[in-house]
């Protein structure tokens, strides 16, 4: 698996050399060099996306009061864990465990409890980005800049997002994981699997009692996710504001719409690098005639990131400076 990460980090790598042979450097850092003070704005529109994204999860987590405490205190621990997740190739997974022990051990919410939280915070966001990009794909139905080939490929990631994010439903509402292990655990391969079967039941039971009972706070954090993905849209608009050559906001839409099912498709390079940043060339030039733009684009979301990447880190030194919960090590399942 090391092995593995290397090539697809030397892969994205390669990608992103690509990419820039394409373009003229110097035009990029010339166009990056005009956003000026509108990073600032870049930054509190990503600093808005993850407040709401937070709102968002803080839904799923039922035993936790709405307010802005908590809201703050999630929004820290999802800043430490995204800092995972953006480096490490697991389908946006890496940081969870990160999220939910922080949870545990500052702020004494049972291990069991946060995970099935950031299971359906996951399960919500994909729910949201298939509503999101099928906006998107009605637009680039109706966009005559973009060839039928591009819409093509941009309408089966689209299925295979939908098919994806519908199976993990399922998966969690029918309660499939706790009955295959019942199933297994009965044969007589099955000792092994006995032990875990009663984890299994145990979190299929809080997945499907939230789908079931919570449907008020499922549809809201929905909305809520949705608003979070439109806000990357807002970001972009804003860019290529900065950058000199705006789009339309339905443009913006399209390019965002691209980004995100390209992110969803290179979920296994670290940070979707290279991958990213071929989108964004690739939109960008099509619906403006400037490779130069798309790469600025990047560039600038880059930096954004990188901004995060500091800041995450920088919170998650002052959780480890901190003293933990009295009762860390107690479990409140």
């Amino acid at each position: 698996m090391r092995i593995l990460k290397i090539l697809y980090l030397i892969a994205g790598i390669a990608l992103l050399v690509l990419v820039l042979s394409e373009v003229d450097i110097a035009e990029v850092i010339s166009r990056v060099g005009q956003v000026g003070w509108g990073f600032s704005a870049v930054l509190g529109i990503y600093l808005m996306a993850f407040l709401v994204d937070s709102f968002s999860w803080q839904l799923a987590l039922i035993s936790v009061p709405i307010g802005v405490r908590w809201l703050y205190r999630l929004w820290k621990i999802r800043m430490v864990g995204e800092v995972f997740n953006a480096v490490m190739p697991a389908a946006g997974m890496g940081g969870e465990p990160v999220k939910a022990v922080l949870l545990k051990k500052h702020y004494d919410v049972g291990i069991r409890e946060s995970t099935a939280s950031l299971i359906l915070a996951k399960t919500i966001n994909m729910i949201a980005l298939v509503a999101f990009l099928t906006v998107g794909f009605a637009l680039m139905l109706a966009s005559p800049d973009l060839p039928g080939a591009h819409k093509a490929i941009a309408g089966l990631g689209l299925a295979a997002c939908g098919i994806g994010t519908a199976m993990l439903f399922l998966l969690q509402r029918l309660k499939v994981s706790s009955l295959t292990g019942s199933w297994i655990s009965r044969t007589r391969f099955g000792s092994p699997v006995l032990r875990i079967v009663h984890h299994l039941e145990d979190m299929d039971t809080r997945l499907a009692t939230f789908y079931v009972h919570h449907k008020r706070r499922l549809a809201f954090a929905v909305g809520i996710a949705f608003v979070n993905w439109v806000l990357g849209v807002i970001e972009i608009f804003y860019v290529t504001v900065f950058l000199g050559n705006p789009v339309t906001f339905t443009e913006a839409w399209i390019i965002e719409s691209v980004a995100q099912l390209v992110r969803f498709g290179t979920f296994f390079i670290p940070a979707s690098i290279g991958a990213q940043e071929g989108a964004f060339l690739l939109v960008v030039t099509v619906i403006t005639g400037s490779p130069g733009l798309g790469v600025a684009v990047a560039v600038v979301r880059r930096m954004r990131e990188l901004v995060w990447i500091v800041w995450g880190l920088t919170l998650g030194a002052l959780f480890a400076l901190k003293t933990p919960h009295p009762n860390a090590d107690q479990t409140l399942d």
